[in-house]
């Protein structure tokens, strides 16, 4: 089972489950989570391979839907950024009865052409037994990660007293094609409402997507968000919240 972290108590509204993307954790949505609680139960998940969840050799979307289905109790909202919001979009089409209404933050049902292990790399070379503190570990990745915030996001993952990264980067590394696919799924389709919510500044969600979308998601909708690139919450919090409050509560 997925470790969780919840906010808020039951007001018999939908409960909401929040998956994170890739490197991150359900903490890393505190504050928003929080705040999107006052109105119902909201339950964070930290993904497989990722924070307290239990380490496993396969991280493709069936499986990270599969786990997200153990959480769900009945039909929940679900939402989803990244590779998260992969996993959130099989989890509609594989378990539709788990999920009444889904928001999907700046992602596609599409494979992307990029890779992210070159970070994996960089956090592999970090010598842990040298750092005593963040700060020393973010002088250190200065020279393979150049933009701040991207190191600030990684360390977070740093149990420095622990001298490990709490992520399973070995796996992470070697599914990274799956993580940025995604799996064919003929034509299934999820016939509740969707959110596609998407950063301005950001390129994940193309205009040439959005057929993809519909014949998956037919009940789709979609907004962006001025201002704000592919780490949409983190960019624009109010603004975010917001849209995904407006929708859930429609």
């Amino acid at each position: 089972m997925l470790s969780t972290v919840i906010h808020g108590t039951d007001t018999g509204a939908p409960p909401l489950l929040i998956a994170h993307g890739l490197f991150g954790s359900a903490r890393n949505w505190g504050v928003i989570a929080k705040r999107l609680s006052e109105r119902r139960q909201v339950t964070a998940v930290d993904m497989r391979n990722h924070a307290d969840s239990p380490w496993r050799d396969a991280h493709g979307y069936a499986e990270m839907a599969d786990d997200m289905a153990q959480v769900i109790d009945g039909a929940w909202d679900v939402l989803g950024h990244s590779m998260g919001g992969k996993a959130a979009m099989v989890l509609a089409l594989t378990h539709p009865e788990k999920v009444r209404r889904l928001v999907v933050a700046d992602i596609a049902p599409v494979a992307y052409g990029h890779s992210q292990s070159h970070l994996i790399e960089a956090m592999r070379a970090l010598d842990l037994g040298a750092v005593t503190s963040r700060r020393e570990a973010d002088e250190a990745l200065k020279d393979a990660i150049a933009e701040p915030g991207t190191r600030a996001f990684l360390l977070q993952s740093l149990d420095v007293g622990e001298k490990r990264w709490r992520l399973n980067l070995d796996v992470l590394d070697r599914e990274m094609e799956r993580i940025t696919g995604f799996p064919d799924m003929g034509e299934r389709e999820f016939g509740e409402p969707v959110l596609f919510l998407s950063g301005d500044d950001s390129s994940y969600v193309q205009r040439e997507h959005r057929a993809l979308i519909l014949k998956h998601f037919p009940k789709a909708r979609f907004a962006r968000i001025p201002g704000a690139g592919h780490w949409l919450h983190a960019d624009k919090p109010r603004e975010f919240e917001a849209a995904v409050e407006t929708f859930l509560s429609a």
